[in-house]
């Protein structure tokens, strides 16, 4: 449930923050006030697009937050959670800022989030039904999202295998085509491959082999100079009027000197420890000297292979590992391509299991959603019957297309796509003695409005999301119908918190909370205000709505009069409900 939302430098909103209830909140203004845009940024705090046009005029950037409460059980905890984010008693803060560079930053209870993961959570959060949502009734490739968002609990394990068979299926069907039309373009491709392949052999390459060479070929073209100079150190120390015959010169003069001067001890002591510290380290040069090689030969050969070596690198990979495994690669399928007939026949196995397995689970998807039609076909009736439409046949229909291309079910060809074989469409017959017709074809904007709202009430409750928006959803309807509508809204709003933007006062004077939208314009500039109404503002508000600007001692009545019936309307609502 939404609790409060905060708002700073959006569009027209200079700032405000709005507390929100339990129950039907009804959000009314003049035309252009900003009440779509308080639900524009509800869209972007849950993970709409975002763009620099948000931004108040004048501002760097705009902020928007929200504070959302959810129950322990909610999917919302439980994503948040595998997110690495916890809910402290349920209590979710969101909050979005858009720059001035359209760069956006989203936030839940303070932790950075990507887009991606906000828009996940965003229909546990809220779900919107927008102004002109109700038009995608006409497009019948959103009738099976419906449905099988109705159904998904009982769906889910059928579709999950059913689109793993179809992508392996498509995978195999892509691979029999090409082995089976494309022998010229495969004869050209094996060439080139065998050529690849045999330069790689002739390589004779070895794991690591560019590595081994590189550190051997640094190690001996420098061993000249390691050579020559170990030599010169060690000669510098070693042998007869050098390093250490002079420092022994020295100490065998200093040594009959000790019994004359106690003090040159320390100093006789010192030298030799030196003298035997050299005669350690020429002892180590003699050795290096002994080891340290300069091969010409062997350098030569190594830049002549590390020269190979690079050529092959530049065609088939990085190094020489990757080399190795592109030559393995190239192997298996040319070993493919040679047995083609082999494979081809290997492949139409294939295909033929995996469409029988495929059949399998596309009949079953079908026959579950044919139940789960029928729920929810009677469920829409029934909510249709609150909307004054209590005449109406609502049907969902599910067909096949033949398609000689697709797979067999039960002895003839029928198309596949990603969620089955089957073409949902919704049928209605608003008035008896009318046969069922799509929907897209015969309803009118103001059935397309409650059989929306019918299904936004059925398939909120199914997936246990807490708030609703609708913005205009009476669009269209007037009179009995708009009242129907205003009263099906209370009974959603008593299980329910549900946020509505109308112009219609039947809807407006069934508010548990009334928020009224103003424009202010002053000299410099225009900011959209909030105010939450007490019952005397409420009846002014639907005088105005009901008369227009003027606001006369006839509407004002009226409105009273509305709200009055609107009050016993809701207390009966309870007490039938409980």
């Amino acid at each position: 449930m939404l609790l409060e939302l905060s708002i700073k430098n959006f569009a027209v909103i200079k700032e405000i923050t709005i507390p929100f209830h339990k129950g039907l909140t009804i959000l009314t203004g003049e035309t252009g006030a900003g009440k779509s845009i308080l639900i524009d940024a509800i869209g972007l705090l849950l993970g709409g697009r975002g763009s620099a046009d948000y931004i108040r005029h004048g501002c760097k950037k705009a902020e928007i937050e929200g504070l959302f409460e959810f129950a322990a059980n909610s999917p919302a905890v439980k994503i948040l959670s595998e997110n690495g984010i916890e809910c402290e008693e349920q209590l979710v803060v969101v909050s979005r800022v858009i720059t001035e560079n359209g760069k956006s930053l989203c936030r839940v209870n303070g932790r950075l989030i990507p887009q991606s993961i906000m828009r996940e959570l965003g229909p546990w959060f809220i779900t919107v039904h927008g102004q002109h949502e109700h038009q995608s009734l006409m497009q019948e490739e959103r009738h099976i999202q419906w449905l099988d968002s109705y159904g998904e609990d009982q769906l889910q394990t059928t579709l999950k295998e059913y689109t793993r068979l179809y992508k392996r299926y498509l995978q195999l069907k892509s691979e029999l085509d090409y082995m089976s039309t494309n022998e010229r373009e495969m004869v050209q491709r094996m060439d080139m491959l065998r050529f690849q392949w045999q330069e790689i052999v002739d390589g004779s390459l070895e794991p690591g082999e560019d590595e081994k060479l590189m550190m051997e070929r640094k190690r001996l073209s420098g061993g000249e100079k390691l050579a020559k100079g170990i030599e010169t150190a060690y000669y510098s120390l070693s042998g007869e009027h050098r390093g250490m015959d002079w420092m022994g010169n020295a100490l065998e003069n200093i040594e009959p000197l000790l019994a004359f001067d106690s003090s040159l001890e320390e100093l006789h002591k010192t030298l030799e420890e030196a003298y035997y510290q050299v005669e350690e380290v020429a002892r180590s040069l003699r050795q290096l000297q002994d080891d340290v090689q300069f091969d010409p030969e062997r350098l030569s050969f190594i830049e002549s292979r590390l020269d190979e070596i690079n050529r092959l690198k530049r065609k088939y990979g990085k190094s020489v590992d990757e080399i190795l495994e592109y030559g393995a690669s190239i192997e298996d399928e040319l070993e493919k391509m040679e047995n083609r007939e082999n494979r081809i026949e290997d492949l139409q196995k294939k295909v033929r299991d995996t469409e029988q397995d495929l059949a399998i689970e596309a009949r079953e998807l079908s026959e579950i959603r044919k139940r789960v039609g029928l729920q929810l076909a009677f469920l829409i009736e029934k909510e249709l019957k609150d909307l004054h439409m209590s005449r109406t046949q609502f049907e969902i229909a599910i067909t096949r297309d033949p398609d000689e291309r697709g797979i067999g079910i039960n002895g003839e060809k029928v198309r596949i796509h990603p969620k089955g074989i089957d073409r949902v469409e919704f049928m209605i017959s608003p008035n008896p003695g009318e046969p069922l017709r799509p929907l897209a074809r015969i309803a009118s904007g103001g059935e397309l409005s409650r059989i929306m709202l019918a299904m936004k009430t059925i398939l909120a409750h199914a997936e246990n999301i807490d708030t609703l928006i609708f913005d205009e959803v009476d669009t269209g309807v007037s009179g009995r119908t708009a009242q129907a509508i205003a009263e099906k809204l209370n009974r959603v709003a008593n299980r329910r918190q549900v946020l509505c933007v109308t112009h219609l006062p039947q809807v407006a004077s069934m508010a548990d909370t009334h928020l009224h939208i103003v424009k202010h314009m002053g000299e410099n500039e225009t900011e959209t205000r909030v105010k939450e109404l007490n019952e005397e503002e409420k009846a002014v508000e639907l005088a105005r709505m009901l008369g227009g600007v003027e606001v006369t001692d006839k509407t004002l009545e009226h409105a009273k009069e509305m709200l009055l019936q609107a009050n016993l309307r809701k207390k009966e609502d309870i007490v039938s409900q409980v």
